[in-house]
């Protein structure tokens, strides 16, 4: 199972430009809202995509999608690591609670 990162952790590293930020929904609810800097990456896409948009196979990684009950976050998790990826984490509460919490959302 993927290592979680807290909403206050990932808020640090996405503050200090530490973490590449994916979002496992894309499409359409990547362009209503998305984390600051978030790249869209569903799980179908991760074969084709992760080389071009994570070059770094070490470097930290945080993979989020709506909530808990959301299963897209660890799919793209799961298929990353098995890509060789060394530090994947799930923010697990997703852009509900981001969102909820007052903190900034990109959107487009």
């Amino acid at each position: 199972m993927t290592a979680l990162i807290s909403r206050d952790e990932l808020r640090k590293h996405i503050d200090d430009g530490t973490v590449t930020v994916l979002d496992a929904l894309g499409g359409a609810y990547y362009e209503q809202q998305h984390l600051p800097g978030a790249l869209p990456l569903t799980a179908d896409e991760v074969a084709d995509k992760a080389a071009g948009l994570l070059p770094d196979k070490d470097a930290l990684i945080a993979v989020y999608c709506s909530n808990p009950a959301c299963g897209n976050s660890q799919a793209v998790s799961t298929a990353l690591e098995g890509l060789g990826y060394t530090r994947v984490r799930k923010y697990r509460e997703g852009i509900e609670d981001w969102a909820g919490a007052g903190l900034p959302v990109d959107k487009g």
